[in-house]
């Protein structure tokens, strides 16, 4: 099964979607459950895992919602209040919702940046793993070395990292990024999402030959078992099409076999999330 493991949907409106700036006016509409089944059968893509976009409970529960009434969402990523005192609480709430996966909270828009190393937030951290539920890392990369902080708290936790971490591939620099995320890549029970890559070169004058640097590193650090293929739709749609960015990351790994490149293009995500 090829599986897209990160994309969003929303209904647009400027206050809660603020952090979609004039430079991404192609995504400022809805993209909802209709629109990316279309796009998925086109580019040969079998099912998603629906990822936040909202830091809310509503989110959690849209989300879930939708992916009841559509069969191609297999799971999703949700939020969860992590620093609060009655955590607990939600968690008991969805312990029965087999389509919840994994949370994650928007790190990188944190103003704290010690706030992944905030008590109150590693104690709902610690909480996730009786409940089998995937926590989502979610920085930029000069963000790095607090996570691997972060991350040697909780050697039980399933950690997927999104988008690489960000890298300053707009700059065409590698360092430090690639130093950490090698250093990252060492806990075996973190993951890596190929996805959000062209969203952090220039969008109209990224090039493919830009990106594989980046590839490179993270094939070395994660390997064929804990790489997982990411669209970050509709995000991606302002620097390239769904289709066309499915077709980049396969040519960036066709010096893998076979079965390397299946895990990396679904089953990977469907032994995480436990499908």
């Amino acid at each position: 099964m090829i599986l897209d493991s990160h994309h969003h949907f929303w209904k647009y409106n400027p206050i809660e979607y603020d952090w979609i700036d004039g430079s991404m006016k192609v995504i400022r509409k809805d993209f909802l459950p209709e629109n990316l089944k279309t796009t998925i059968q086109e580019a040969g893509v079998d099912g998603v895992i629906s990822v936040q976009a909202r830091q809310s409970v509503e989110e959690t529960d849209w989300l879930i919602s939708m992916a009841h009434q559509n069969d191609f969402i297999k799971g999703i990523v949700g939020w969860l209040p992590l620093i609060q005192d009655d955590m607990e609480v939600y968690l008991e709430k969805y312990a029965n919702e087999k389509l919840l996966k994994g949370v994650r909270h928007v790190i990188q828009g944190e103003p704290d940046p010690e706030f992944i190393l905030r008590k109150d937030f590693n104690r709902g951290i610690s909480l996730l793993k009786e409940y089998s539920l995937v926590y989502e890392i979610l920085i930029i990369e000069r963000q790095l070395s607090n996570t691997i902080r972060f991350v040697d708290q909780h050697p039980n936790q399933v950690f997927v990292l999104d988008h690489i971490a960000k890298p300053l591939i707009g700059r065409k620099e590698l360092s430090p990024w690639k130093e950490n995320i090698m250093e990252l890549a060492k806990r075996e029970n973190v993951n890596c999402k190929i996805s959000g890559m062209v969203t952090e070169a220039d969008y109209q004058k990224w090039t493919t030959s830009q990106l594989h640097p980046y590839f490179d590193v993270i094939l070395e650090a994660f390997g064929s078992d804990r790489l997982l293929f990411g669209s970050d739709w509709p995000v991606c749609l302002v620097a390239t099409s769904y289709k066309n960015w499915m077709e980049l990351v396969r040519k960036n790994i066709t010096s893998l076999s076979d079965t390397e490149q299946l895990k990396i293009m679904g089953g990977n995500a469907t032994r995480l999330y436990q499908l």
